[in-house]
């Protein structure tokens, strides 16, 4: 049951800021399930314990690893929980806390992915006698490639319909939304920039998703508000008013 809270966690963290537009694509959850896999797969049976790997490598083709750009902080962190979980649950033996790394790989194609997986000692630690020792390296890479069946029965989906107008609006300001995503942030790199101490570089996504529009918090200090309540995302309805920082913006539709 923990396993499965985790695995909806994940998918709900996730679920809106992609949207079906992705559904072709590698999803998180997948990760989590080979994930968890590979841990099953590179069991070492000691004289008194069941080491499994601690450090893992996961490999995305470049528009995979891109559809979680802002978000990959966040979905490693999930990942690692979900591993920590498996291996409580299995009474596996870890020689650290679970640490996944993601990279970019232009040999896979959309929605496959490899990984890879090590035993690590903590640094400055000596193993016991009934340690496995670190490995100089990971092992062989495990490459995962969507069911065509499943891919298959994906259906084609229309372009979006046009919308109405959209408007972000704030101390004064305003700005009509043309794009399908847009960061708001501190930095004169973000496509709003906004002047407040308190408002991160790379503060929130605002993504549109077919007809919906979706804010998402981009691992920012002060994190978001959607009227008053703090959130990682949310889909947005005409009137919402946005909290970045001490700077409220003004979500409408026209």
């Amino acid at each position: 049951m923990v396993l499965r809270a985790l695995e909806q966690k994940i998918e709900a963290l996730f679920e809106g800021v992609f949207g079906r537009a992705f559904r072709t694509n590698v999803q998180p959850v997948e990760l989590a399930r080979k994930l968890a896999k590979e841990m099953d797969d590179h069991r070492t049976v000691s004289v008194s314990r069941i080491y499994v790997p601690n450090e893992y490598s996961v490999y995305l083709s470049p528009p995979d690893r891109q559809q979680f750009e802002g978000y990959e902080a966040s979905l490693l962190g999930e990942l690692e929980e979900y591993l920590a979980e498996h291996a409580h649950r299995e009474d596996y033996a870890v020689l650290s806390p679970p640490r996944v790394r993601m990279e970019t790989d232009q040999d896979l194609a959309v929605g496959e992915f490899g990984i890879a997986t090590r035993m690590v000692q903590p640094r400055g630690r000596r193993p016991s006698s009934d340690e496995p020792e670190s490995q100089p390296a990971p092992g062989a890479t495990m490459i995962y490639r969507p069911d065509p069946a499943a891919v298959a029965a994906v259906p084609v989906e229309a372009p979006p319909a046009a919308t109405e107008p959209v408007v972000l609006s704030w101390n004064g300001e305003r700005r009509e939304i043309e794009k399908p995503r847009i960061v708001i942030g501190r930095s004169r790199e973000c496509d709003i920039q906004l002047s407040d101490a308190n408002v991160s570089r790379r503060h929130a996504e605002l993504r549109r998703e077919g007809a919906a529009f979706w804010i998402a918090d981009l691992d920012s200090t002060n994190g978001i508000e959607v009227n008053g309540k703090r959130v990682r995302r949310a889909q947005l309805a005409d009137g919402d008013v946005i909290t970045l920082g001490s700077t409220d913006v003004r979500f409408s539709r026209e």
